[in-house]
């Protein structure tokens, strides 16, 4: 499919958020207004939805358009992996989700998996900053950079939460279904990796 469309929005939307955010002319707000609805049609027209839902969802976003941030905890037992399971679609990923303001990666991370899974960690290393739109996902409205971190497992046991209603640790080559707007089979591959040779530095992009 060609996902031309979603980068255009894409794109209009984050030149008329920062032109809303930096100008003070009435006429430039005016015209940056525009632009921001050109891109709510053509994301609408594209996603079969309504143009005004769109836009309202575009003027939420307010101050310089950046990419969001993504936390995911590695956890290995032995030569196993930690995955928590979504009840939205009851596949399977590693526990994560957005940083919060205020909040450190490693701090961000270890809240994280605590509140999907039930494990207490401690963040140990970086392993990958990866920019989703590099991977097989399914197209996003955000462009997102995830955090792959290392957690040593230091406590705790499973729970379910409101998001999540189970934690298991699996080996690689016995992955269950995963959730495929959350990890790809690449990623959980790559971790493995870095578990069997922890001298290996950090992946980026």
């Amino acid at each position: 499919m060609d996902l031309r469309w979603l980068e255009w929005g894409k794109q209009l939307q984050a030149i008329a958020q920062n032109g809303l955010t930096y100008t003070d002319g009435v006429f430039d707000r005016e015209r940056y207004k525009a632009l921001q609805a050109i891109a709510a049609e053509i994301l609408a027209t594209y996603s079969n939805v309504e143009p005004s839902y769109v836009l309202d969802l575009l003027a939420h976003e307010i101050g310089y358009a950046t990419p969001k941030v993504v936390v995911r905890g590695a956890v290995f037992r032995d030569d196993t992996i930690l995955l928590v399971r979504e009840r939205a679609d009851g596949c399977w990923t590693l526990p994560g989700g957005w940083a919060d303001v205020g909040e450190s990666p490693s701090e961000a991370v270890v809240r994280e998996v605590y509140e999907e899974s039930g494990y207490e960690t401690r963040a140990t290393k970086l392993l990958a900053v990866c920019d989703r739109n590099k991977y097989e996902y399914p197209p996003s409205r955000h462009h997102t950079y995830q955090l792959f971190i290392q957690c040593e497992l230091i406590g705790g046991s499973p729970k379910q939460n409101i998001e999540t209603d189970g934690a298991e640790f699996f080996r690689e080559h016995e992955l269950p279904q995963l959730s495929l707007t959350r990890i790809v089979p690449s990623q959980i591959a790559r971790l493995f990796e870095h578990h069997r040779q922890p001298d290996l530095p950090t992946d980026f992009d």
